[in-house]
């Protein structure tokens, strides 16, 4: 399975790719101020090698777990042939609310490129036009700027506000809704093995 635009790809996470990346999660390119992930999560282990242990044990866990409650699609960023980050669909209760949000990271010498804007504009297509979604959430710490502009910029309205953790302190989310009706439906985005995608997947 994968998702392809004219700036990059999401490819399923493979375990070739995850080794391609483990250089970033092990380097802490995953990092970045504000703090922008919530508790509990592998990215903040202070140890390098440990870090990268954790990472992997939990995509993996995670790729085991395909129910109608709660599945998970990991993909990893490839621009100009590089791994670059994750982008992640999550299912939430999908069979009866057709409902998903996402999850990802871009590493730190990729920044301020706009790939963050175009990674969630992809997995947004394969969740709308590839599996029918019906709605995708978001949630950004308040001081996550990058993150709530992308929300922003891509349609998703602002849906309330929740407390989360990170690194044990709490802080402040602000929570984004996107309807399909809202969506901004892009004819450059391409999706590739999808029926073998949809078929192993509880969508209905």
């Amino acid at each position: 399975m994968r998702v392809s635009t004219p700036a990059l790809e999401l490819r399923g996470a493979t375990d070739n790719l995850l080794d391609e990346l483990a250089d970033a999660v092990r380097s802490g390119k995953t990092h970045a101020e504000p703090l922008p992930y919530d508790d509990p999560i592998s990215l903040y282990e202070p140890d390098p090698d440990l870090r990268v242990a954790k990472w992997l044990r939990a995509i993996w866990r995670g790729r085991g777990k395909v129910e109608p409650e709660a599945w998970r699609l990991y993909f990893v960023v490839v621009v100009d042939g590089r791994a670059v980050g994750m982008q992640d669909l999550i299912g939430v209760d999908f069979p009866s609310f057709g409902t998903v949000t996402s999850f990802s990271w871009l590493a730190s010498d990729q920044r301020g490129r706009g790939i963050g804007h175009e990674m969630r504009a992809a997995i947004l297509h394969l969740a709308f036009d590839g599996l029918g979604a019906k709605e995708a959430g978001s949630d950004a710490f308040v001081d996550n700027h990058g993150s709530n502009a992308i929300s922003r910029a891509l349609g998703y309205e602002p849906n309330g506000s929740d407390w989360a953790t990170r690194l044990g302190e709490p802080a402040l989310l602000n929570r984004w809704r996107l309807t399909r009706d809202n969506w901004q439906r892009r004819d450059d985005i391409q999706l590739h093995n999808i029926e073998a995608c949809r078929k192993y997947l509880p969508l209905s």
